[in-house]
């Protein structure tokens, strides 16, 4: 199950050429993680105040395809891989929605970048890695639908 988000590109994206800087794909991913978990009904800071946890990003691995502009209208993307006592790895992608130059009929997005996130829920007065509480690990597992093997903490 894919979670999909729109996001349009400003100057405050781009670097002098006009081009998205290459960071702000990782806060375009953030944005859509958010969103995602929201549409599940996982409110990161109530989630927070009645826990006393957070999701923290781990690690990350991308690779860019191509390059976003000024103005480009893009789909970005969260799909979760694995689930674990502590620890999520969701893929990410960011397509461009916007049309493509020379193309004389609508087709499909083009990938400009994907990539792993890995997020561990910590205690977010200690930052220490804890198990991820149940109502949310529940939660994303009846919304995976089919998932590969469990993740180690």
């Amino acid at each position: 199950m894919s979670f999909a988000l729109p996001i349009r590109v400003y100057w405050e994206d781009t670097d002098a050429g006009g081009i998205v800087f290459y960071a702000n794909y990782l806060k375009f991913m953030e944005r859509a993680r958010t969103e995602w978990l929201r549409t599940l009904g996982i409110a990161q800071r109530r989630l927070r105040e009645e826990t006393g946890g957070m999701f923290v990003v781990s690690e990350t691995q991308l690779k860019y395809h191509r390059s976003a502009r000024l103005d480009d209208e893009l789909l970005v993307t969260a799909e979760l891989r694995r689930i674990g006592s502590a620890s999520l790895i969701i893929a990410q992608r960011v397509l461009s929605n916007s049309e493509q130059p020379g193309a004389s009929i609508a087709s499909e997005p083009l990938l400009l970048c994907e990539g792993t996130i890995r997020i561990g829920w910590v205690d977010a007065a200690t930052l220490r890695p804890a198990r991820i509480p149940l109502q949310v690990s529940g939660t994303l597992e009846g919304n995976a639908g089919s998932m590969s093997q469990p993740l180690k903490p």
